[in-house]
């Protein structure tokens, strides 16, 4: 009689009891869950405040001495300081035309070009095409170019019409200066600076 009433019991009782126990798994894994997240947002912050203090100490002349690899990690770093996520450089053999890539503030995802040129050296049409075939490549919202040097006439164009925000010397002057690369996009395509900072430009740099 008594086996019979346990068995009755149990029968019963079990379904609560495994209810309980998924119950805890689930809550142990979604405590476990936060409190990674809370480490990496915190490493996230940590490393965002580092780049930004690494950043703002560079000017463009110390720029201007970088290997490309190190000028597409400052730029990866400026993104970050801006608060844009799953930032990463790509460049590098088979990069499909791509350096940088991640997420702006609003949810947008975003490629980036970055050439490290002598500032006299132009930007023509040809590289801005293949950062357009990188944004189709990896399906992003924004492409970015960003460059040490200028942009030609044309390919300052070619960048307005084709939705690309084009970063030149003045504009990436500014953004490693604090300001916010999405700042940049109203002045995009709208010239490089009047004729006398132009002669100014072509003294410093040649033409």
């Amino acid at each position: 009689m008594a086996l019979v009433l346990l068995v009755v019991f149990w029968t019963r009782v079990w379904p609560y009891l495994l209810g309980f126990l998924l119950v805890g798994v689930a809550g142990a894994i979604g405590w476990r869950l936060w409190c990674t997240d809370r480490l990496l947002r915190g490493r996230d912050r940590r490393w965002r405040r580092e780049d930004a203090v690494q950043a703002g100490r560079r000017t463009l002349a110390e720029v201007d001495v970088m290997t490309g690899t190190e000028f597409e990690e400052l730029v990866a770093g400026l993104c970050r300081r801006d608060g844009c996520t799953e930032v990463r450089r790509v460049g590098g053999a088979g990069d499909n035309g791509a350096d940088v890539l991640g997420r702006l503030p609003d949810g947008r995802t975003m490629v980036v070009q970055c050439k490290r040129y002598a500032p006299s050296r132009a930007i023509p049409n040809r590289e801005l095409r293949d950062l357009l075939g990188a944004r189709v490549h990896f399906r992003a919202d924004v492409a970015v170019f960003v460059t040490t040097s200028r942009f030609t006439g044309p390919s300052e164009r070619f960048a307005v019409e084709h939705d690309i925000l084009a970063v030149h010397r003045d504009l990436l002057g500014l953004w490693n200066n604090g300001a916010s690369l999405m700042s940049l996009s109203p002045v995009n395509g709208r010239g490089q600076g009047d004729a006398r900072h132009r002669a100014r430009w072509k003294q410093a740099y040649g033409d």
